[in-house]
């Protein structure tokens, strides 16, 4: 589930280029990293769930603690919305040696840390945590927090915090998926605004942009309930409606598509509109 599925290999010895190894493996999406920021922040928020598991495998493989040497973006792959790693040339299951806590020093562009040596002359979960601080370096520190739901920013922070931290304590302290069922189970209060409910009606047009949105064209983001739905309306200027739709996202959250009028409702049995109320 972690790493791009293998279909087949081939093994070539040649003159030109001995001991070739040839391997086909399932087609994703380049992880480009601006592409990801545009996105919302509910796919960006699943990217980071399914690298937390990636991270744990690699900490935890039948081979022991695997490192990723060359832990950049382009090393990934993006299938059906999952990251996985598509690059294993630099992959090493070897901790470093060591007969002092000096010689498990790791150093990064912006920190450094020095590990302890155990008693078997092996820098202590070197591995497992350069995985885990390249990966809060090149993409908690940026897909997390950017653009996160205000409810849940102190904890995201807190998570990021302790990622890029983790050196400081005993053990790699990984995010908690737990933020996957807080952010989906997270209700807010109603606004004061009135809204006329309107069963089974859609508003065709009248769309307005909004970022992030799921379309291009207009503003669709998604919702826990109908509460949230019209805090995000009072929030917009421009909103003067918005449509419930009977499709959810990943994390069951439902979509919704705001309006800036209401002018023309058309009968839909799959969607329900609300109206806001002016005096």
């Amino acid at each position: 589930l972690c790493c791009s599925q293998l279909y087949g290999y081939c093994y070539q010895d040649s003159n030109d280029i001995p001991d070739t190894l040839t391997t086909i493996t399932e087609l994703g999406s380049p992880l480009e990293m601006i592409q990801l920021l545009q996105t919302s922040w509910e796919d960006r928020f699943r990217i980071c769930l399914s690298l937390v598991r990636l991270l744990h495998y690699l900490a935890h493989s039948p081979l022991g603690s695997v490192t990723l040497l060359d832990f950049r973006p382009r090393q990934f792959v993006i299938v059906d919305g999952e990251l996985k790693v598509t690059d294993l040339d630099d992959a090493s299951v070897e901790e470093s040696s060591c007969t002092s806590n000096s010689d498990c020093f790791m150093e990064f562009p912006a920190r450094n840390f020095t590990l302890p040596c155990s008693v078997e002359g092996r820098c202590q979960s070197m591995n497992e945590k350069r995985n885990l601080y390249n990966a809060y370096r090149f993409f908690f520190t940026y897909l997390l927090p950017h653009s996160a739901p205000s409810s849940l920013r102190p904890l995201l922070d807190k998570i990021v915090n302790a990622t890029g931290n983790h050196n400081k304590h005993g053990n790699a302290k990984y995010p908690s998926p737990s933020v996957n069922s807080e952010f989906t189970q997270k209700c807010v209060k109603s606004a004061n605004t009135q809204y006329r409910r309107v069963p089974e009606a859609f508003i065709p047009d009248e769309n307005y942009r909004c970022w992030p949105s799921y379309h291009h064209k207009g503003c669709l983001l998604s919702v826990f309930d109908v509460n949230e739905a019209i805090e995000i309306c009072d929030s917009y200027s421009q909103c003067k409606a918005f449509v419930l739709t009977n499709q959810t996202t990943w994390t069951g959250r439902q979509l919704v598509f705001f309006k800036m009028a209401s002018n023309h409702i058309v009968p839909d049995p799959d969607k329900i509109t609300y109206v806001k109320v002016t005096d």
